[in-house]
């Protein structure tokens, strides 16, 4: 992975108080890029380290990265009612007004995805286009075994479930993650409004999965039945790994140019 001199955050305040650190590169009179983390992420691990920002920006774009409440240097709350789709939506148009944005590109992965679904449909044309990175219709957290996941954090205990493990280890590996604020955002997010054709946002979108991710199928087909989605491939990559391949980034910035 790329190693780069991580700029400093700015707070924005939420509706609900969260402080949510943001990050901003490139000439705010440029057209702007909303950059968005999967699960267990960052803003800087996501998108600056592997490459993004310097790509966005060198394309002529004004990138602002939000670190998702629970993540990064952002507020880590342990209550799974603090972190419902509306209250994520709501940071992501905190952050708007925040930079007086009146409307951006979007770029979101795995989880930062599933709120870019959701602000496009709530924000309305603030956001013109999105790049929804990793995302299947359905929800992938309803598996998620909390009660095991919590003894694991508080006594040890072995977590036997496929699912929930990887998701714990996933958790564990950027340091300086709280574990008990993401196994409370699993909580909070499950059985909420889910991506389907039911509920596509009508703005330009261009789906991204790797060629390697289980999910390669559910992207695709969410993509076919959006009114405006297109879809790509991302070759050799799988749904951990993704966020780092070159030929997601140019496809992306391709899309976000046109």
């Amino acid at each position: 992975m790329l190693r780069r001199s991580a700029p400093e955050h700015r707070f924005v305040p939420s509706l609900d108080g969260v402080q949510l650190a943001t990050y901003e590169l490139g000439d705010p009179d440029h057209p702007t890029v909303l950059v968005v983390h999967g699960f267990a992420s960052s803003a800087i691990a996501n998108w600056h380290a592997t490459g993004w920002t310097r790509d966005l920006t060198r394309a002529g774009f004004h990138v602002i990265g939000i670190d998702q409440r629970g993540h990064g240097a952002s507020d880590k709350p342990h209550s799974a009612e603090a972190y419902t789709m509306e209250l994520l939506v709501g940071d992501v148009e905190a952050v708007l007004d925040a930079y007086l944005l009146t409307e951006v590109r979007y770029v979101g992965y795995s989880l930062g995805a599933r709120v870019g679904w959701q602000a496009a449909r709530e924000l309305g044309g603030r956001i013109t286009q999105a790049v929804l990175g990793g995302i299947p219709d359905g929800d992938p957290l309803k598996r998620f075994r909390i009660a095991a996941a919590r003894a694991h954090l508080e006594h040890g205990a072995e977590v036997t479930d496929r699912l929930t493990g990887t998701y714990l280890t996933m958790a564990k590996a950027l340091p300086g993650n709280d574990l008990a604020a993401l196994v409370a955002l699993v909580e909070g997010m499950r059985g909420g409004s889910q991506p389907g054709p039911a509920n596509a946002p009508t703005q330009p979108l261009l789906f991204a999965t790797g060629s390697e991710d289980s999910i390669l199928a559910a992207s695709r087909a969410l993509a076919e039945a959006t009114p405006n989605g297109s879809f790509f491939e991302i070759p050799g990559r799988n749904h951990f790994n993704a966020p780092t391949s070159r030929p997601f980034r140019e496809a992306a910035i391709a899309f976000l140019k046109a």
